[in-house]
């Protein structure tokens, strides 16, 4: 849709997304790390949450930006002042198991002082819209298995688990996802 790269779409009081920029890198690393942070803590190595930096995810996303994001959409949701509040990251759907098609939420954070107000729900209904304005009939997700907060705000959005379920390694520790 010609233009939608510019369209701010309101949510509630306050409460803007957009398309992230290249200079909202910085504020994006900040809500992924300490989201990161907030969220996982008890679930994977303490050790490797306190070893995030801020500054390291922020090179890593100028490396994405640089290369081009192809079918990769990045949504930001903004404050009453502007600030950079919360971040989602959507597109095609990487599992191979399945049949190719759908789109797959990679990422939604909201700054951990900030969950519970409606931003994180504000960033999903854009990504919903957004994906099915690129003709993806579902949007599809990987949440940690413990990780009870984000299960009951996606349970609440409709999202049902589908029985996948995928184990990973951080620090030789196991992260069950579903």
């Amino acid at each position: 849709m010609a233009g939608s790269r510019h369209l701010r779409w309101t949510y509630m009081d306050g409460v803007l997304v957009r398309e992230m920029a290249e200079s909202d890198i910085d504020a994006v690393a900040a809500v992924r790390v300490r989201g990161w942070q907030k969220a996982y803590t008890g679930l994977m190595p303490q050790t490797y949450l306190d070893g995030l930096s801020v500054e390291e995810d922020a090179e890593r996303r100028r490396e994405f930006f640089s290369r081009g994001l192809g079918d990769v959409v990045n949504l930001v949701a903004e404050g009453d002042t502007g600030e950079v509040v919360g971040w989602s990251c959507f597109g095609p759907y990487r599992d191979r198991d399945l049949p190719p098609g759908d789109a797959e939420l990679y990422a939604l954070y909201v700054h951990p002082s900030l969950l519970g107000t409606g931003i994180g729900r504000a960033l999903l209904d854009e990504t919903r819209r957004r994906s099915a304005e690129r003709g993806f009939p579902r949007l599809r997700l990987w949440v940690l298995e413990g990780n009870a907060r984000a299960r009951r705000f996606y349970e609440r959005a409709g999202f049902v688990t589908d029985g996948g379920a995928e184990t990973y390694k951080v620090e030789g520790a196991a992260v069950p996802e579903v």
